[in-house]
């Protein structure tokens, strides 16, 4: 392959370390205040709050002068939704009966009038992961179809101990896609199962019960074809549902822990059948994306994308100030407002060699659902998509020292970010507590398990170091926002300060200044398990 790669091409363009900021926190203020305003009532998809927001970034990209990104010279890409809401209905485990909320947090993502499951065999699948880059397959052969798989949370290695199959084969501590609950649900509709449940532990999920069955049996999903069907039931076990349930079948669940850390685990077929019989309620939304772009001059069809999602959680009951509406003022209005940033900083500059593709994605709070929409009908190749940059959570708390890398270890996109910084007088700090998986959890993922690289920035990463008062004040400011995340308070206010967003928005500036040239193409880390999916199109990108 001749492409030049990122390694080839440091140090990037000199950034005098006195140059003033080129975003302008003013304007990321005044955008996400009218954002967060009442008038748009949360964003929440197929309300009057998503009309209000797509009108409004149109108008603002037409402003800058940009152009349409959509299909068919379009501003927006229509993203068919479908709502789901269990009611309630027996659900058995054997002879264990399980109580929605309490026992089980069940979800359907299938627009069906019932969810109907009688009798069906349960197969016990360990973590469930399929990594042939690890040498690692906890099926076996084993035929899942019209079965309900029980998995376990997280990586194989996350609690394994040295002398272990599994110890340092995942990354230890760092969660992979293979432990996200969503590899788990997909891995098990691959298999041809009906249904999937993951067993609860608050340490590998990286969250509490409470967290894992607030859904209260809503869920969210595109609308999907025939040929890409999901598993009838899916959600999650309680751990001390589980430990009953495999007491009763005499399965030690700790033991099966321990034992699904070795290579030569295999799935174990319980005794007990699961039943379940429960009502859907199925509602249809049209929402959109917002796509516009800056078209290259060299290169056209190859694109760099800026993004952040515009949704919200709109109203939800009253706190104790009887307030409803969650306005999601940082997550994401703030993003959108460094995206629109972004675009009014590149327009001002000369011609990119590559289209620069500025998207707003919706749907990001129901599952990532519109970024997933975009990535199954892009309207510019993602073999030639050269990398996707995201903004969502940003500090507000001032400038820092540091920058917050979340998913070290996956692409030479880390290179530049590091540059970036350097030229900031800052640098660049892991993130804490990686096996959260924040790298899995932003809507840059929907492209990233297509095989494009893409770094995000998200200040739940960690505690920044503050320029004032250090890392104190960066965990102060962490710990003030997360009381605030996804929740009424999550609102703008006067005494932000936006220069620490406004540096952040710089960095994705400047290595946006450099993906926009031709022949540079950032490469996933040989480790990455996402490395082997771009390379099958390896030839594209000559």
């Amino acid at each position: 392959m001749k492409n030049k790669t990122i390694a080839c091409l440091l140090p990037l363009i000199a950034i005098a370390a006195a140059e003033p900021p080129k975003t302008d926190p003013a304007k990321l203020s005044e955008m996400t205040k009218v954002l967060a305003s009442d008038e748009f009532g949360g964003r929440s998809p197929g309300t009057e709050g998503e009309k209000k927001t797509i009108e409004w970034s149109i108008a603002r990209f037409k402003a800058l002068g940009l152009e349409p990104g959509g299909p068919d010279g379009a501003w927006t890409q229509k993203v068919p939704l479908i709502h789901t809401r269990l009611g309630d209905g027996p659900v058995s485990f054997g002879a264990t009966s399980l109580k929605q909320g309490t026992d089980v947090a069940l979800t359907t993502v299938r627009p069906e009038a019932t969810v109907a499951i009688e009798n069906a065999p349960l197969v016990f699948v360990g973590y469930g992961v399929s990594a042939p880059e690890a040498q690692w397959d906890d099926f076996k052969g084993v035929d899942l179809k019209g079965k309900v798989a029980v998995f376990l949370v997280n990586d194989p290695d996350f609690e394994a101990v040295a002398g272990e199959d599994a110890k340092g084969r995942f990354g230890d501590k760092r969660m992979t896609y293979y432990g996200r609950w969503t590899y788990k649900y997909e891995e098990a509709a691959r298999r041809g199962a009906i249904g999937a449940l993951i067993v609860h532990d608050t340490a590998g999920a990286g969250y509490p019960w409470s967290t894992a069955n607030a859904s209260n049996g809503e869920n969210y999903d595109i609308v999907r074809g025939p040929e890409d069907q999901r598993i009838a039931l899916q959600g999650w076990l309680s751990g001390e549902a589980a430990n009953r349930v495999f007491a009763a079948e005499g399965l030690n669940l700790a033991a099966l822990r321990k034992q699904a850390r070795s290579a030569a685990f295999r799935p174990i077929a319980m005794k007990a059948r699961f039943t379940a019989k429960l009502p859907v309620t199925v509602e249809r939304i049209e929402s959109a994306n917002v796509l516009a772009k800056i078209p290259g001059k060299v290169k056209p069809d190859e694109t760099v994308q800026f993004a952040a999602h515009w949704d919200a959680y709109g109203e939800g009951p009253p706190d104790a100030q009887g307030r409803t509406i969650r306005p999601g003022a940082n997550d994401d209005a703030l993003g959108v407002a460094g995206v629109m940033e972004l675009a009014r900083l590149f327009k001002a500059g000369p011609a990119p060699d590559r289209t620069l593709v500025f998207a707003l994605w919706t749907a990001e709070e129901r599952g990532l659902l519109g970024s997933e929409w975009y990535a199954t009908r892009p309207t510019a190749p993602l073999e030639k998509t050269v990398a996707n940059l995201t903004l969502d959570i940003l500090q507000t708390a001032g400038e820092a020292k540091d920058v917050i890398l979340v998913g070290a270890g996956q692409s030479s996109l880390e290179d530049l970010l590091t540059e970036a910084a350097r030229a900031q007088n800052r640098v660049v700090t892991p993130e804490e507590a990686s096996e959260r998986g924040l790298f899995y959890r932003a809507d840059h993922f929907s492209v990233v398990r297509r095989g494009v690289p893409a770094l995000q920035l998200m200040a739940l990463g960690g505690a920044s170091d503050m320029r004032v008062g250090g890392r104190e004040a960066g965990q102060k400011w962490l710990d003030g926002y997360m009381a605030c995340y996804h929740k009424t308070c999550d609102a703008w206010a006067p005494d932000w300060n936006f220069t620490g967003a406004a540096q952040d928005v710089d960095l994705f500036y400047s290595m946006g200044q450099r993906l926009s040239k031709a022949g540079v193409w950032p490469e996933w880390r040989p480790s990455s398990e996402f490395r082997a999916i771009r390379a099958k199109s390896a030839d594209q990108r000559q």
